[in-house]
């Protein structure tokens, strides 16, 4: 379920932004690394926020432009798409925000 999930936010990214399909993903594996998660167990909660603290500034870096709206529309993506479970929704940003703190 993760990897689909590392995939959709893949695709979501590459569909907001100017980057392709190679971009978007090594982007979205960076900043996950920041934030020291993975893509083969990250949740839907954890995503949000790392397109809230992380990625807008590695777009900015790629020179996405409105790097900031990008991600707020892939967050809105993410929060709509049922797919992943209410299970994924219920994780909580606390220990996103412990690990960002830590980095």
């Amino acid at each position: 379920m993760a990897t689909d999930l590392f995939d959709f936010a893949g695709e979501r990214l590459e569909h907001h932004t100017s980057l392709d399909r190679l971009e978007a993903r090594g982007t979205l594996r960076i900043a996950l690394k920041i934030a020291g998660l993975t893509a083969n167990s990250v949740t839907v909660a954890q995503l949000r926020v790392v397109f809230e603290q992380v990625i807008p500034s590695e777009l900015e870096a790629r020179g996405v432009s409105d790097a900031v709206a990008a991600c707020r529309a892939i967050i809105d993506d993410l929060v709509n798409a049922r797919a992943f479970g209410e299970a994924a929704l219920a994780t909580g940003p606390d220990e996103i925000f412990r690990r960002l703190a830590q980095g």
